[in-house]
């Protein structure tokens, strides 16, 4: 079952993060809490306990230092990247210190991405984000996925990567169809039917 809600919460981030800045806030902050301790392979329970401490912190955090929402948002999401990222860079055991530091890395270009560029960036760190979270879950819902979560050196790494990078792409254009006003997107008159 905790697969299926870790799914749940990446696909709203993936498929509607940017119609919302709360949304996209609370599960940015779930979502971090629950790839950090999945990198360590954390039980269930921990890792939903950091996931809630995570959604909670990261909501009044932002709420509290609104002006800079968007820089929070920005590095909670390129976090979650990150988080993905370093489990993809590292099969087997872990290493804190480059686990850290990937993480910290992705999470700070995230964060002044989104402070530039503002909905545009947001717009694809929650497609990343929130696919990084979907795989996450899949990997937990089956063993036959397991390697969506940990994927061992070779066809996983590449299979993995390359599945992220496709569902990230899914999420963009959707995100981007549905809400290409908020984003200031121009239509085509052919493509309004």
């Amino acid at each position: 079952m905790s697969g299926v809600a870790v799914v749940l919460v990446g696909a709203l981030l993936c498929f509607w993060g940017i119609r919302s800045l709360h949304l996209a806030v609370l599960a940015s902050g779930f979502g971090l809490g629950w790839l950090i301790t999945d990198l360590f392979n954390a039980s269930v329970w921990t890792s939903f306990l950091f996931a809630l401490i995570g959604a909670i912190v990261a909501w009044v955090v932002t709420t509290l230092v609104f002006k800079f929402s968007a820089y929070f948002i920005g590095g909670l999401t390129g976090a979650m990247a990150g988080a993905k990222l370093a489990d993809v860079l590292q099969p087997g055991d872990k290493n804190w210190a480059l686990g850290a530091i990937v993480v910290v890395a992705i999470a700070v270009a995230g964060a002044f991405l989104a402070d530039k560029y503002r909905a545009r960036a947001l717009l694809w760190l929650t497609s990343i984000g929130g696919a990084s979270m979907i795989l996450s879950g899949l990997g937990r819902t089956t063993s036959a996925l397991t390697f969506l979560r940990d994927p061992n050196p070779g066809w996983q790494q590449i299979a993995s990567t390359l599945i992220w990078i496709a569902l990230a792409a899914a999420g963009w254009i959707v995100q981007r169809r549905l809400f290409a006003d908020k984003l200031g997107i121009q239509r085509e008159e052919g493509s309004r039917r």
